[in-house]
């Protein structure tokens, strides 16, 4: 599953996700720690993922406890939830996505929200075939069936986009298949229900992992920098509480710095935290193995691809493309972000880290 699924938002959907917050109340009002600040992290999936194990194996590697809090992480089920979340101080920090906030900005809906760090840069998207597939590059796929997990998600808006910068007219000279996620994706490729698959990094591990050989296109030039994925706070938050978004910033950047050290070490962490994540019936090497392929395509999107700069730097001109992409109009797109947190959060010795990523048992 990915975060960045859905069409463009309004107010309307925004307020629709308030029941399921409210259904939430014991979840999202936990007990306070005695010694530690509990923050609250909104996520917006149905359950955890492995694709957000760089915002919350900080907790059981211990980098939460020496920035003075417990994470409590909460899958809201929507991006738009993890909004109203927010806005409604149900919780401190949430993911936070451009296909969702700025067509908000846009329609001037954007509150008092601000993202602070990008724990994953774009580009997420590619497309697959099976080995030995007579379609070699992007303009091969004139003519041919191009699945998509669904059409709410974002492959399909993102390679269609891609297509046409290619002049193909997406439209006319593709047929488009909604095959579902996950390995159902893989396996409509494997029995040719599909020529080939529009898919994003962690989906396409899960499929490798079920033992599924894919071949993957060669990227085309001047891809769409769009897909990052970011940390989100309130304005009065950070006023009010600014060691503790800078706390969990930190605590996220050194859990990348170590998956991206070891990342079979990350799968055995996120596996203490959430052991359902592993497939059934299979031994903790196994699960860990699997895990450590399906967010093999992910880490990689922890650094930044913009040279000179420190890891979790926001560059705003991901917003500007993302605006083009969606077609909606946007001016300043300040309101969005801050970098002013980016030198505080990499205060820490990323040597260290790697070395205690080396000696993690995996």
């Amino acid at each position: 599953m990915t975060l960045l699924q859905g069409t463009h938002p309004t107010r309307r959907h925004v307020l629709a996700g308030a029941a399921a917050i409210a259904a939430l109340g014991p979840l999202v009002r936990p007990a306070r720690a005695k010694t530690l600040k509990v923050l609250r992290f909104g996520i917006g999936l149905k359950a955890m993922s492995s694709i957000t194990i760089n915002t919350v194996i900080g907790e059981v590697l211990g980098y939460n406890r020496a920035e003075g809090f417990t994470l409590k992480p909460l899958a809201l089920g929507t991006n738009a939830n993890v909004q109203v979340a927010l806005d409604r101080s149900d919780i401190e920090i949430g993911i936070g996505v451009p296909s969702f906030f700025v067509p908000l900005l846009a329609k001037g809906e954007w509150k008092s929200d601000v993202n602070f760090y990008e724990y994953t840069y774009p580009y997420k998207w590619d497309v697959a075939v099976l080995p030995g597939s007579p379609i070699k590059n992007y303009q091969d796929l004139k003519g041919k069936r191009v699945g998509v997990s669904g059409f709410g998600s974002t492959e399909y808006p993102v390679t269609k986009a891609v297509l046409k910068g290619l002049g193909i007219d997406p439209t006319k000279d593709v047929h488009w298949i909604a095959v579902g996620e996950g390995v159902a994706a893989g396996v409509a490729l494997k029995r040719g229900a599909i020529d080939a698959l529009a898919y994003y990094d962690v989906g396409f591990g899960e499929i490798e992992g079920a033992g599924i050989k894919l071949d993957f296109l060669p990227r085309p030039a001047n891809l769409p920098m769009v897909g990052g994925q970011f940390l989100m706070t309130r304005r009065a938050v950070l006023a009010s509480d600014r060691a503790l978004v800078v706390g969990f910033g930190r605590s996220v950047c050194k859990a990348s710095q170590f998956i991206l050290a070891n990342p079979k070490a990350g799968a055995r962490a996120f596996l203490k935290m959430y052991p359902a994540a592993a497939p059934r019936g299979s031994t903790t090497e196994h699960a860990v193995a699997v895990i450590a392929q399906a967010i093999g395509r992910r880490i990689r999107l922890y650094r930044p691809p913009y040279p000179g700069v420190k890891m979790g730097s926001i560059n705003p001109a991901e917003f500007v493309a993302e605006a083009k992409l969606d077609g909606v109009k946007v001016g300043n797109v300040h309101p969005l972000y801050t970098n002013a947190l980016i030198d505080e959060i990499n205060d820490f010795d990323a040597k260290a880290i790697a070395a205690e990523a080396a000696a993690y048992p995996t």
